[in-house]
This record gives C-alpha cells, structure tokens and sequence, in this order.
C-alpha cells in the first residue's frame, strides 16, 4: 500500500478548511506552531497517489461498513485529503486525515482496527480502518442492519461530533448522503481515479432539515442569519469599528463550523461561515458587533507595520471574521467557495470602507502566528484579493511586489541595476524600489497590464518623495503592440504617498506596459513603487 497526500480533483467542488479560534484571552507568550512529528520517509509516502477504491473496500469489508459510506464521510469531511489538522477551538480537538478522526475517536478507532494512534493518524488506510472500525462498533451496538445504508445515519453523526439537530440534519442529507445520491469522482494530479462514488438512490434515516423559512443575514441579504450569542460591543472611537477583515478555515466541515460557533458554551464565534462550495454563508454575529474569533492583541510589525494606532488592542475590537469550511493544511481551495468568500469580503469592505489590500484583508495565522496558521499556505491571496477588487469594481493596481498582483492580469519586472527598498515612509505595499538617474540609462522598471479591450485609460503612479528624488522622472506609455505613445516627466521631489495622475492613454488589447526610466537629469533617483489603471 502506498499512502496518499497529493490532491485530488474531484467532479464535484472540492473543499479547504483552516485553523481558527478565537479565545477571549489576553495574548501569550509566544510559543512554537503545533510541530508536524511525522519523519521525513512519512511526509515522503505521503505524497505518493495511490488509488484509495480499494483501500475503502477493504476497510468496509472488514469492519461491515458500506464502503460508499465510508467513501461519502471522507468526502464530506475533507475531500479526499490527509489533513493534519489543528486545534482551531478550545475544546474541539484537531481533525486527522482522510475521515477527519477526532480526539478520543481516533484513538479507540486506532484500537478496534488494530493499528496505532500514529497510522491512524498519518497513514490513509490505517485512518480508514479505524473509522471503519468505529462506526461498525456503534452499528453492532445499536442493531443497525448492515446492508441498510440509510440507517447508519445515527452513526454518521456520532461520527461527526455534531450536536445542534439542524446542523446534524443539514450534515448528513446535504453533505454525506447527499455526495451519495450525486455520486463524485476523485482524481490523483497525474489523472488516475483515486476514488469512485457512483449515484446511488439511498436515504438517510434521519429527521430532515427544517423547511421554514430562514432570515437573511442583518448586514449580507446573501446570507442566512444564525444567530451567535458569542459577542459583545466593539470600542467606540479608533480602536473600534470595522477596520480588516480576517479570514479563517475552521478545520471541520461548515456544519460542523457554524453549530459550534452559535453554541454558548463554545465561547467563540465569528461573523460568517462560508460553506465549501459556496453555495451557503451563515451569519452569525451582525458586523456592528465584536465577535470572538481572534485570540490575540494586535501586533503591527506582524502586518507590514500598518495600522500602528491599533497596537496592543484586541484584533476583535475592529476585525470581521469569516471562517470557511475546511483546513488549513488542504492543498487547494474550491473555486466556489473563493468566489462566494471574495463576494462576502467586497461587500464588507465597501460598506465598511476598509481598503482592499493585504494588509487590511489578513489570514488568522498572520496575526496569531504563535498558535494558528489559518488559512494555510494555500490560501490563494493574490488571487483572492485581485477578485475582490474586482467584484468591487476597484481600478487595476500594479505594485512593485509581484505578491500582491494577480499574475493573469498584473506584473512586475525590474533590474539587477535598481535597489529594493522600504526605507522612506509613505510607501505603497510592502515597499518600493529606486534606480540612480544616468544619461543613456536602457534599463527601466517596467508595470505591465492585461486589457481585454482596447479603450482609453487614466494612469495614476504612487512614490515616496524627497529632494533626492528627481524632477523629471520619465514615465513612458507603450501599448501591446509596442509602441511608445507617450513619455510623461512627473516631478517625485513632491506628491509623496498619494495617487499622482500620468495621463490618460489609449490601450490595446493585451499586455501593455508604463516604464520608468532611469535615463534622465544625472544626481537624483527614480521610484517606482505602484501605478493605478482606471
């Protein structure tokens, strides 16, 4: 057997889930992030594919478990992956592997099928078989007849540690029985099937999810209002108010996610949950209002030093949170769900006039890095952020750092011959680069652009000033096809830290490009920082 770690693509969406929490605690020392103990030949094996049919055959042979449903919780919980999950809130153990084992569940599971916590924990067949174990353990035990597999709905939910009844309801007819009626099919990177669900008519033994009617959300008409009692009143003045967004994966599925952030007794909660397809967003708490899902004070040199004012303060005094069903250690995220999420996040933003940026639209793991890594390293940010610019209707910004341009439609390039820097304050990102000025300089920092259409657009450039800066620094416009249309001179000795306006060009369809030049009066420095297309 070869275990299994690299993605799958699956026929229907797949899902992402991340570490988060918020503990309405002071913050503590710092500490190290949960360490990964598995050994080097384990992550190794890990990211071997293998095909998983056979290994869930095999478990639900063994144990008396459906294999489809086996192969449904799977996908329910984690779509098909390994994750290595998190404690993300007190008092919910971290999710392990392919079926999303749990505390006390992973370690009897372990024990029924005769394996160790370790494989049960690192190793896709063992974390099947002890799932599998598991739940034939509570079938015997509740008389469940095995071939009935609508009536191992009661185990399914066991399974899944869900408590509230219209979570558990919306758990196993949406999500488990639901992948099961539609059928799925999984896919390794090099394009094997890894595993094979086909449709099935089955009904799960289980009291539906309610059919009333359900309230919009207070402040997201798109989404359903359920209601957290887990808040209190943000701070008047600046240290209060709407002023990032922050985003978590929950590390357990959304039903999972939203019935435990609206249990009182959980302590935690956050704005929005967003579902793994995109296709539901629960509210929970109304945006006015301080959520409890930041267990940390604000630490500005963590955010490229932004927002110094906020030092030292509660990140949930000014902070929406949105959690997404899913972990932070899954590979990918569902283009759904990132569609849903940056629709959310453009109109948080936009009714609470917080800058769309990174620095204002963050990860839990960047402001809590002692304890939490949500979203994960494969949250895709510049993407991400890029769409909710663009749902917003933002103008085209190109900066100097290629983290924060969408690839497709933005890019970078500079020289060997020009300094990064982020010396001088009032720069635009995470900082700028300068070039001395030379008679006959051929080596331009270069902003290119993509336009789909050709049309007219306003140029705007932002730098950081100074009396070393020069006077005529010269901004040339060149289409796609090459041609240099214009050549701006713009004086940086002044206008520093603001948008300051080119002109107004006409584009062609494709990459067109503004260079700044370095071949002007010698004694002075160019910046270039950031242009704006708009």
């Amino acid at each position: 057997m070869r275990p299994f770690r690299q993605p799958l693509v699956a026929a229907t969406l797949a899902l992402s889930l991340a570490a988060c929490g918020p503990q309405e605690t002071s913050q503590p020392a710092v500490s190290a992030p949960v360490e990964d103990t598995r050994t080097p030949a384990q992550r190794e094996a890990e990211r071997t594919p293998y095909a998983l049919d056979a290994a869930f055959a095999r478990a639900g042979q063994d144990f008396g478990v459906p294999a489809d449903l086996l192969k449904a919780i799977a996908h329910a919980e984690t779509r098909f992956e390994m994750i290595q999950g998190h404690e993300e809130f007190p008092g919910m153990p971290a999710a392990s592997g392919l079926m999303a084992l749990r505390g006390e569940n992973l370690v009897e599971g372990a024990r029924l099928a005769g394996v160790s916590v370790e494989a049960a924990r690192t190793e896709p067949e063992a974390n099947i078989r002890a799932a599998a174990a598991l739940l034939g353990a509570w079938a015997q035990a509740e008389g469940i007849a095995r071939e009935d597999v609508g009536a191992w709905a009661p185990v399914v939910v066991r399974l899944s540690g869900i408590t509230h009844p219209e979570a558990q309801a919306q758990y196993v007819h949406r999500n488990v029985y639901g992948v099961m009626r539609e059928g799925v099919v999984a896919q390794t990177p090099a394009g094997d099937v890894a595993v094979s669900l086909m449709p099935s008519q089955v009904q799960a033994q289980f009291a539906s999810p309610s059919v009333r009617a359900q309230a919009a959300g207070p402040d997201y008409a798109a989404a359903i209002w359920r209601e957290s009692l887990n808040y209190n009143a943000r701070p008047t003045g600046a240290g209060g108010g709407v002023q990032v967004v922050v985003i978590h994966t929950c590390e357990s599925s959304y039903a999972s996610c939203w019935s435990w952030l609206v249990n009182k007794d959980s302590g935690v909660s956050a704005h929005y949950v967003v579902n793994e397809s995109g296709s539901e967003i629960s509210q929970l708490v109304s945006e006015a209002s301080r959520g409890w899902h930041v267990g940390a004070t604000y630490v500005s040199s963590l955010n490229g030093d932004q927002m110094t004012h906020l030092e030292g303060t509660s990140v949930n005094n000014f902070a929406v949170g949105i959690e997404h069903g899913g972990s932070a250690s899954q590979t990918s995220f569902p283009a759904g769900q990132i569609e849903a999420s940056a629709k959310l996040t453009c109109d948080i933003t936009r009714d609470n006039a917080v800058p769309r940026d990174a620095f204002h639209i963050v990860g839990h793991g960047k402001l809590q890095p002692y304890n939490r890594t949500d979203p994960g390293a494969n949250w895709p940010w510049t993407q991400y952020i890029a769409r909710v610019k663009e749902i917003c209707g933002d103008p085209l910004i190109v900066d100097s750092d290629n983290a924060f341009n969408d690839a497709a439609r933005a890019s970078f390039t500079v020289p060997s011959t020009w300094t990064g820097s982020s010396g001088t304050a009032g720069y635009y990102g995470s900082g700028y680069f300068f070039g001395n000025t030379a008679s006959g300089a051929t080596d331009p920092a270069v902003f290119s652009f993509y336009s789909a259409t050709a049309g007219t657009k306003t140029i705007d450039a932002w730098w950081t000033q100074g009396t070393n800066r020069s006077a005529a620094a010269p901004f040339e416009f060149v289409n796609a096809a090459g041609t240099l249309v214009k050549t701006v001179k713009a004086n940086q000795q002044t206008g520093g830290g603001v948008w300051n306006t080119l002109g107004t060009f006409t584009v062609t369809v494709g990459w067109n490009k503004v260079r700044l030049s370095r071949n002007t009066t010698t004694g002075f420095v160019v910046m270039a920082d950031a242009i704006r297309v708009r």
